[in-house]
């Protein structure tokens, strides 16, 4: 028996490593989680999707990086495990939080499908719902719900449903992957289900690159929404029936003003 290389710190033989499932919050190393930042200078394979290995660069200069594109998520997982299996330390970077619409879900997918017995461990970061409500001021103070609206892994018709039930029962909603270069009718079906039951003037925050330095953010309404600038970089957050705006910032009670005299 020897130790992981790098000082992992885990006992291992030549058959088994270890994948570390690792979120990066929004991309900038201010926002890196201690424990994020432990698993990559301790790893010894480094894998993900360029742009968000490009936001940590200055962690990955000692390591064996492996790149790819979007849309090869598959492929990135099958390498962890192949290299993980030949006895290696491999963080799998995911933005965000690995366990929101990342790439947790799909390393414990292929886990059971090959009945592996590599060792994963998943370490939180901090979601772009997270970091897009901290921008806007306090609009997740109350019940919400997250839905994307990319349907290239689930049906539109779940999706188109899905916010049926949240609008309806006045969640403030979070949508992720609102609009992509081929997918432009989707964030005005789901603008038009909301205004179903949500008057024209709820409040809608968008943060497109949260706490990058091409960071936008818009604070709108529901009616006029589309006239922002909305993309794949974009999270939107459209307010439930108690939510205001007040000096630029997007609020939703938590309902203290109901139960206790906020003025001293």
């Amino acid at each position: 028996m020897e130790k992981c290389h790098s000082g992992c710190g885990r006992e291992k033989n030549m058959a088994q490593g270890i994948i570390k499932v690792v979120g990066t919050g929004p991309g900038g190393l201010d926002h890196l989680t201690p424990a994020a930042e432990k698993a990559l200078r301790t790893a010894d394979v480094v894998i993900g999707y360029r742009t968000y290995l490009e936001l940590i660069g200055g962690l990955l200069q000692d390591k064996e990086v492996i790149t790819s594109s979007m849309m090869q998520e598959v492929e990135r997982c099958a390498k962890a495990f192949e290299l993980a299996e030949s006895g290696r330390c491999v963080v799998m970077v995911s933005g965000g939080d690995p366990g929101i619409y990342a790439m947790a879900g799909l390393i414990y997918e292929i886990a059971v499908e090959k009945d592996s017995k590599i060792p994963i461990e998943v370490i939180p970061g901090l979601a772009a719902v997270n970091s897009c409500a901290a921008r806007l001021g306090a609009p997740l103070m109350h019940d919400f719900a997250t839905i994307s609206l990319s349907d290239l892994l689930t049906p539109w018709e779940v999706i188109k449903k899905r916010l049926h039930a949240a609008a309806s029962a006045d969640f403030v909603i979070a949508l992720y992957n609102p609009k992509s270069k081929k997918r432009t009718e989707h964030i005005k079906t789901a603008r038009e289900i909301i205004m179903r039951y949500r008057g024209g003037n709820t409040p809608v925050g968008i943060v497109s690159g949260a706490m990058r330095s091409d960071e936008v953010i818009t604070i709108t309404d529901l009616s006029t929404m589309l006239e922002a600038d909305i993309n794949m970089q974009s999270t939107v957050i459209v307010g439930n029936s108690t939510t205001f705006t007040w000096h630029g910032q997007m609020i939703t009670p938590r309902g203290y003003k109901d139960k206790y005299t906020l003025e001293s």
